[in-house]
């Protein structure tokens, strides 16, 4: 049997404790045979696959609410073409642009559970119009890949 962390019920754990619910957990699912890793991105539960950020997961149920559901991380070149895949696409205007990179499979959308699934798909084969490689983070990370880029262009 496994340990407790308190000597409490599950349910008389404290608020503070209690682990995070994975927003739409039938998204990881469907990603299992990539072995997809998640981390916390902004408001989201960003998922990756070897390096590169596929999806993000969001859930807030706040006054940003109609941004909830599937962030695709895509570019604004693959936006009409993913649009006749998922008519319910859209910029997520938390981000404060009209037209954003980052596109969104509205939680609220009649056909959400499918579409998502069908991004799925389009990740797993491997389709290059979603997902990006994350740029280096920090200050550090961007002089390290200006010297790289400089020692190649030599």
């Amino acid at each position: 049997m496994a340990k407790r962390k308190y000597n409490l019920a599950p349910d008389e754990v404290p608020h503070a404790v209690k682990r995070k619910v994975v927003p739409h957990e039938f998204v990881l699912e469907a990603l299992a045979s990539l072995s997809p890793e998640t981390r916390r991105l902004f408001s989201c539960l960003a998922v990756y696959v070897q390096d590169n950020i596929v999806l993000a997961l969001r859930d807030k149920r706040d006054e940003t609410a109609d941004d909830d559901g599937v962030w695709l991380p895509t570019t604004v070149e693959h936006h009409e073409s993913l649009q006749r895949d998922f008519p319910c696409m859209r910029s997520i205007r938390v981000l404060g642009k009209k037209v954003t990179g980052w596109q969104l499979l509205p939680a609220d959308a009649a056909d959400f559970e499918e579409a998502a699934l069908r991004a799925c798909e389009f990740v797993v084969a491997g389709d290059p119009r979603i997902g990006k490689r994350p740029a280096s983070r920090g200050a550090a990370g961007s002089k390290i890949e200006a010297a790289k880029r400089k020692l190649r262009a030599k």
